[in-house]
């Protein structure tokens, strides 16, 4: 009768203290995997999070490029203004330094020299004309 009523009791089985010690065991793993997944979807929340912060890095570069860029543009378009002012009034300078010299030579009444600086001044009148288109 022992062993019959070794058998009715499911208390009683030989292997009931195992598989508290199984169902202990696997209790501490799902708790330990239940930490880790939620530990992976905060990680994975904070990937998400870093993502978009990266997205907006990536396209604030992108407008800074593109402003630098334009201001690059503008920068080389202002310096060829810059350089053709420059030479403009550098052949306006030289324009007048004929005309004073020629305004002198007739106050000297030195008509040939004037007429040689007219002369002068009217091919140089003519190449840069030339020369612009």
């Amino acid at each position: 009768m022992n062993t019959l009523s070794r058998h009715k009791s499911p208390l009683a089985l030989p292997f009931s203290k195992p598989r508290c010690r199984i169902s202990l065991k696997n209790h501490l793993q799902r708790g330990k995997a239940k930490k880790l997944r939620k530990r992976m979807k905060r990680l994975r929340s904070e990937m998400d999070e870093i993502s978009v912060e990266q997205g907006k890095i990536r396209e604030g570069q992108r407008q800074v490029r593109e402003k630098y860029e334009a201001v690059e543009m503008e920068c080389e378009l202002l310096r060829k203004e810059t350089n053709m002012i420059m030479r403009q009034s550098m052949s306006t300078q030289i324009r007048l330094a004929f005309m004073f010299q020629i305004l002198k030579a007739r106050e000297n009444q030195d008509f040939d020299q004037a007429a040689q600086l007219t002369s002068a001044l009217r091919e140089l009148i003519a190449t840069e004309n030339q020369q612009k288109t």
